[in-house]
């Protein structure tokens, strides 16, 4: 008797010891106070809220490490650049990988994409692959005059139809990824079925793939709810997508093994993958890194153009200067070129300004930490969720003066502010690869659009401005676009010269 008390003593020993090792001696970094069972269910950003906006009420509230967790599930959000750094790219071998995202990724199909693949041999693969072609500026520099006859055509389709200019530009940014990515020429009236499949594909992945905004990532079993049963709405949403995403991938993928079957093809990324005898990883990883190049490179780039175009029609004076640096170093009526850039730093800084004041994907997308870690006090559990607000970094008074300013300035000088290149296209081993590309393509527009365009608020069509003032207003999601009314910029030539040199004359 005695000798079973004292083992079943014994026993509750271990037991209790095992739960010390086991109970976290840190707390986790700041936040709201749950619920029991949910958790902060309820603390994730309303339906239609730009995310990077919730969040940033949680900076003020909390400080610029911020978590939550939800059924179990950890979700921090980081809002200053030093702990991003120490995070994602310092400690990026546990913070590489990709959370599973249940809608967007299993469901609809976006696990295949380069930006939501877990750290693992595929993805190297895939990062290998697009390095090839897209990894260095020496390598982009080929597809210069490229991105300067589509510059030009775009500015030609612009002063045709002025009113059209987010077409126009989602026409120029597809006509650049479609050739490099399959060797394909969009159709010169800029209404390409191709370039409409990525921009749907990634409208609609903008929204899937916003963390938190779908019960069904948080709990998976949701998936096998049938299509008829009454909150299933995800469902139906989730095969139109997934057809719309597949459609997007295999449309093209097709058109080159066909033309190459005919001998017809161009030379492209993915004909010449498809030279080489493949396995069939190495077919899925040509069609997908191509897919991935077509559906990311459509869209991006785009957000960046319309928020130039809407800070132009904000800022007479900056255009005026910008204008006044062109007609100097370059002549009056002459159309920039990529090469040009060095010699024209105040139009470099616009770039760079377009980029801060407003970045594309201002939380960017989500990172796993796949390792127990600690940082300035805080636990970081294995399987958290990691969040960047990366609007919040190139908004931060203290790197950035008066930051809601459109200031081009701030980057000049002998102490210029920080570059936001190094933050809005992501970080540590998960930066975009496509980025040498996008900052070249976006230079070249807006030195372009600059050199020969007048860019002014407009009066909007029809009732879309009812009148009111421009204003500045940007989508929620993933990717976040400017908000802007069909005709809510007007854009005319400088002047009947200018709109000659465009066309050639």
């Amino acid at each position: 008797m005695a000798a079973s008390i004292v083992a079943a003593l014994f026993g509750l020993s271990i037991l209790f010891l095992f739960y010390l090792r086991q109970k976290p001696s840190l707390p986790l970094p700041p936040g709201p106070k749950g619920k029991p069972i949910i958790g902060n269910l309820a603390d994730l950003p309303p339906p239609n809220t730009p995310e990077w906006k919730h969040w940033l009420e949680f900076q003020d509230r909390y400080g610029p490490i911020n978590s939550i967790t939800i059924l179990g599930q950890t979700i921090i959000v980081l809002h200053d650049a030093r702990m991003v750094v120490d995070l994602l790219e310092k400690r990026s071998s546990i913070y590489s990988s990709r959370p599973r995202l249940v809608f967007a990724g299993e469901m609809i199909g976006w696990n295949d994409v380069l930006a939501l693949q877990p750290s693992n041999g595929r993805f190297r693969a895939y990062r290998k692959a697009v390095h090839q072609v897209l990894g260095t500026k020496s390598l982009v520099e080929k597809f210069n005059p490229l991105q300067e006859r589509e510059a030009r055509r775009f500015l030609q389709r612009l002063l045709d139809d002025p009113v059209d200019l987010v077409q126009h530009l989602r026409s120029e940014a597809g006509a650049i990824i479609l050739k490099i990515a399959y060797g394909y020429t969009v159709k010169t009236d800029g209404h390409d079925p191709l370039v409409k499949m990525a921009n749907d594909a990634m409208e609609s992945f903008s929204t899937a793939g916003s963390p938190g905004m779908w019960m069904v990532d948080t709990i998976p079993a949701l998936k096998y709810l049938p299509t008829w049963f009454p909150f299933a709405k995800f469902q139906r949403l989730g095969r139109i997508w997934r057809t719309q995403l597949l459609t997007a991938m295999e449309t093209p993928y097709r058109m080159v093994r066909k033309q190459m079957a005919d001998g017809t093809h161009s030379p492209s990324y993915l004909s010449a993958l498809l030279e080489k005898p493949l396995t069939e990883e190495d077919e899925h990883i040509a069609q997908w890194t191509a897919g991935s190049l077509f559906t990311g490179g459509a869209d991006t780039t785009v957000s960046t153009l319309i928020t130039f175009f809407l800070a132009m029609a904000l800022n007479p004076d900056v255009q005026t200067k910008a204008q006044e640096e062109l007609d100097r170093v370059l002549g009056p009526y002459t159309l920039p070129c990529a090469a040009d850039r060095p010699k024209l730093p105040y139009i470099n800084a616009i770039v760079k300004e377009s980029l801060r004041w407003y970045p594309v994907a201002p939380m960017g997308l989500p990172h796993l930490c796949t390792k127990e870690d600690e940082y300035q006090g805080y636990r970081i559990p294995k399987g958290a969720i990691v969040m960047q607000n990366i609007w919040s970094i190139t908004h931060n008074p203290t790197t950035y003066s008066s930051p809601e300013t459109f200031n081009p300035d701030r980057f000049l000088g002998a102490t210029p502010d920080p570059d936001p290149a190094d933050v809005v296209f992501g970080f540590g081993r998960r930066i975009c690869p496509g980025r040498v590309l996008a900052d070249s393509s976006i230079f070249v527009t807006v030195a372009m659009a600059l050199a020969v365009l007048k860019i002014q608020p407009g009066a909007g069509e029809g009732k879309e401005m009812g009148g009111k003032k421009l204003e500045v207003d940007f989508s929620p999601g993933v990717v976040s676009h400017p908000v802007l009314p069909r005709g809510g910029v007007r854009v005319v030539a400088r002047s009947k010269r200018h709109e000659e040199v465009v066309g050639g004359r």
